[in-house]
């Protein structure tokens, strides 16, 4: 798991080394934003290893101290530095919990909590996320597929699936996804969200009028949404190529 994992983070620094020294303004700024989901990927692997280890060496200890237990391992030479570099960790958690996460909103963790969803939904949606943060959108399907099967009405695991399919233009799909979140939640934002989504692919297959019904029910849903607008005087205006607005914006801030 982890192998594969830090391979893929591998080939996408390549790829930004790569692109870096060519690009300035807007893509440089998308880059640097990149950049920070994989330092911030790697910041939390590495906490939760160090954390790992001094819980690890507090077990070694603990059998040490009480002879009738033999102790059939010996600590690993690493762990007798873990909990001083755990303890530097801790120190500097106020200045990493502004650094951007790959994990999910609080709002949305609340909502998992809530719902009792098990611990490995939230592993999963969590690695989608930082996939679709990164643009990575086959990878993020795979983790937000099997968040989907361990829990089908996870609403944050459809929103991200629905969108991850829209930026992979399997318009079908995505279309399933939005719908189902739509009769799931009653989050107003989220319900926006669909429903331009809709609109959208409407829109691609040039269902205009459907479009512009989409789009009206996603302002109905939240006026605050303002991607919906938007797209709606794009359809009425119908002056050559539409460049509409899905709404991913949302789930990346």
């Amino acid at each position: 798991m982890f192998a594969h994992l830090f391979a893929t983070m591998n080939d996408k620094l390549d790829e930004i080394k790569q692109l870096y020294p060519r690009v300035n303004g807007a893509k440089r700024d998308h880059l640097n934003k990149q950049l920070d989901v994989l330092k911030a990927m790697s910041d939390s692997i590495v906490e939760h290893w160090l954390l790992f280890e001094e819980k690890l060496a507090d077990f070694y200890d603990d059998l040490k101290e009480q002879p009738s237990m033999p102790v059939t391992k010996q600590t690993p030479p690493y762990t007798a530095t873990a909990a001083a570099a755990s303890k530097e960790v801790q120190a500097s958690q106020a200045e990493q919990a502004a650094t951007q996460q790959v994990s999910a909103p609080s709002g949305a963790a609340k909502e998992l909590e809530q719902w009792n969803f098990p611990s490995d939904t939230a592993v999963f949606i969590s690695r989608g996320q930082g996939y679709f943060k990164l643009h990575m959108f086959s990878h993020a399907a795979d983790e937000l597929h099997k968040a989907i099967n361990l829990s089908p009405e996870c609403q944050l695991a459809h929103l991200f699936m629905a969108m991850t399919l829209m930026h992979m233009q399997r318009w079908v799909d995505a279309e399933q996804h939005f719908q189902i979140l739509i009769s799931l939640t009653d989050h107003a934002k989220w319900r926006a969200i669909g429903y331009n989504a809709l609109g959208c692919i409407q829109a691609v297959h040039m269902n205009l009028e459907l479009a512009e019904q989409f789009f009206l029910k996603a302002h109905e849903a939240d006026p605050s949404f303002a991607d919906s607008l938007m797209n709606l005087k794009c359809c009425k205006e119908r002056n050559g190529s539409l460049s509409l607005r899905f709404g991913s914006a949302e789930l990346i801030r």
